[in-house]
């Protein structure tokens, strides 16, 4: 791929962040939905503190790339720098410096020249706050004392006409606090920040804000049938989802009887893929076979209706930070690491590769099961 061909992905990629971002999304589901890390989704919105950075514009005065190619056509053909400038309409010695500064006429290529005046053209633009000192006085003055910064630019606006020099929106001030703002001016003015967040939020994450981390109609572990509790009657899972790198997961569930283990790839955590995936396994599983679900709280299984309607199994979710609730799948979760270390990448990892994992812990004994296997206790309970 080209140079400039790859800054124009980054830049269409950057929109995309800023427009879930924009749209409230969590950094996880962004993350997801571009199939970055969050790392990188982190670190992309932490430079602006949040806030789109304007699109920049090429000068008018400024060689374009048609005219680079151009100049790159003349080289090939042998022509000279001021038949060059003649063509194009430009002064012989725009083109004769364009040229020596790219390598001369054997190393001059078009599109790396391009590039490199696209990014040797910005120039750090200076801040409204710092051009003003006493507004920049007044601003840390009252973000001091607590002000936030839409409190500052209404006390402003409301302090008369004539004073124009004295005005300033809030989300200037965020701008600069966020954005534009380096060293001791930033310091100056973030140091006393109400909130003391590093990013700029939308008003569409506040309202998302406020459904986040809850799954609608989650009925509780304390409901689920005495049977799956002791232990006594087959068909009662436990079940989680564990990240394997760039992306994908993989569900665990585990019979709490047999301890028998099914393990599912799913292309994200989204709950669309995830009750989908779960629910097109589950189909394949005998009659029976499966009653009750019990998940932990995460997101990814906000599509429970969806998932018991499909599959008629019923699913029930662990208190808040209670893992221990889940005992049988969070121990299976450490044995599958085994076959699928932290820290790696097993995104590539195929459903076939993952059920000649299960194969291997369905067929290894547990002194839990008088060191029987899973599948030799699971067996009785499929006739």
């Amino acid at each position: 791929m080209r140079i400039a061909e790859q800054d124009q992905a980054f830049i269409d990629w950057r929109s995309e962040v800023f427009r879930l971002w924009r749209d409230g999304l969590p950094l996880g589901r962004i993350s997801d939905a571009l199939a970055s890390s969050v790392g990188r989704i982190y670190g992309t919105l932490r430079r602006t503190g949040g806030i789109e950075p304007a699109p920049r514009r090429r000068n008018a005065r400024h060689l374009t790339l048609v005219e680079r190619e151009e100049i790159s056509r003349g080289l090939a053909a042998g022509d000279t720098g001021a038949a060059i400038a003649a063509r194009l309409g430009r002064d012989p010695s725009v083109i004769s410096r364009e040229i020596s500064r790219n390598g001369g006429r054997g190393a001059y290529r078009a599109t790396e020249a391009d590039h490199r005046a696209w990014h040797k053209a910005r120039r750090p633009k200076q801040t409204l706050l710092s051009r003003r000192r006493p507004l920049r006085q007044v601003v840390a003055r009252k973000l001091r004392r607590g002000w936030s910064p839409q409190q500052i630019s209404g006390w402003l606006g409301g302090r008369g006409k004539g004073r124009q020099a004295m005005r300033i929106s809030h989300e200037t001030i965020y701008k600069t606090l966020f954005v534009q703002a380096r060293g001791e001016l930033k310091h100056e003015l973030t140091a006393y920040l109400r909130t003391q967040r590093r990013l700029r939020r939308t008003h569409a994450a506040g309202a998302m804000s406020g459904k986040r981390g809850q799954i609608v109609d989650a009925v509780s572990i304390r409901q689920r049938p005495a049977a799956a509790e002791d232990r006594a009657v087959p068909g009662h899972w436990e079940g989680d989802l564990i990240y394997v790198g760039n992306n994908a997961h993989v569900a665990t569930l585990v019979e709490r009887r047999s301890r028998y283990v099914i393990l599912v790839r799913v292309r994200s955590k989204h709950t669309e893929d995830v009750v989908r995936a779960l629910a097109r396994k589950i189909r394949t599983l005998p009659t029976g076979l499966m009653r009750t679900l019990t998940w932990d709280r995460g997101l990814e299984m906000a599509g429970h209706k969806a998932f018991s309607l499909a599959t008629k199994v019923d699913v029930y979710f662990c208190d808040p930070r209670s893992p221990w609730q889940r005992g049988s799948n969070e121990n299976t979760n450490g044995l599958v690491r085994e076959y699928l270390p932290k820290g790696e990448d097993h995104s590539s990892c195929s459903q076939a590769k993952l059920d000649r994992i299960a194969d291997r812990l369905n067929t290894r004994p547990r002194k839990t099961l008088d060191f029987k296997t899973p599948g030799e206790v699971l067996q009785p309970m499929l006739h």
